[in-house]
């Protein structure tokens, strides 16, 4: 159904593209908005009753040595933060992003901080300060729903209990520190030289929400 819908969007677009197109420029700008409306991702992940939630989210098995509450995943399979750092330079381009499932709240959660993540290391002049800055973020200390600077309050709820915050928290900061190594590898290639296709996107907003940097 989907590949179906996406043959269709793509026909009308270039249907649009042969009778609208006079330069580069007016090509450029069609082929982003086709990429914008057609093209987002969303998780795969499935939410069943047996799921553990706080604060509205879902806490999804991770593959992590890092200790936490998340439940382990399947050895081999993608978890959230594998798509989360898939599916970003694709995401990151729209301002507005449909919720289709639980593990989306926690996908566009990670979407934003890769996005901040990626702002602290384009600061830096080399790989040592750039794995320095990213490590410090995972560990620093963050607001959850319910606390103030958190920007993504329509999304989840406040903790009704000292105990859910406590479990929200922990996990988040589980899946921070996950995602900032995982992300390392892309951002920096193996010869310590930075990723431009990756900082480029530092300068994008996603859902137009800027997370505190």
């Amino acid at each position: 159904m989907r590949f179906c819908k996406f043959l269709a969007s793509l026909t009308r677009f270039v249907v649009l593209v042969c009778t609208k197109i006079t330069s580069f420029a007016g090509m450029k700008r069609l082929l982003l908005c086709f990429w914008r409306l057609y093209l987002v991702y969303h998780s795969t992940i499935k939410v069943d009753a047996e799921t553990t939630h706080a604060c509205g989210c879902p806490l999804l098995p991770l593959r992590s040595h890092i200790k936490g509450p998340a439940p382990a995943a399947v050895p081999g399979s993608s978890d959230i933060i594998d798509e989360a750092i898939n599916f970003f330079r694709a995401n990151v381009l729209f301002r507005k992003f449909e919720v289709k499932g639980a593990a989306d709240k926690l996908l566009i959660y990670l979407t934003l901080y890769i996005n901040m993540a990626l702002k602290r290391i384009e600061a830096c002049k080399t790989e040592a300060d750039g794995v320095k800055a990213i490590i410090t973020l995972g560990l620093e200390k963050f607001p959850i729903p319910g606390e103030p600077g958190f920007p993504l309050g329509g999304l989840f709820t406040a903790a009704q209990s000292k105990d859910e915050g406590d479990l929200l928290r922990s996990y988040l900061k589980q899946v921070r520190e996950e995602t900032s190594g995982r992300l390392m590898e892309k951002v920096y290639r193996q010869n310590g030289t930075p990723n431009k296709w990756w900082l480029a996107f530092a300068k994008r907003k996603f859902m137009n929400i800027m997370m505190p940097l």
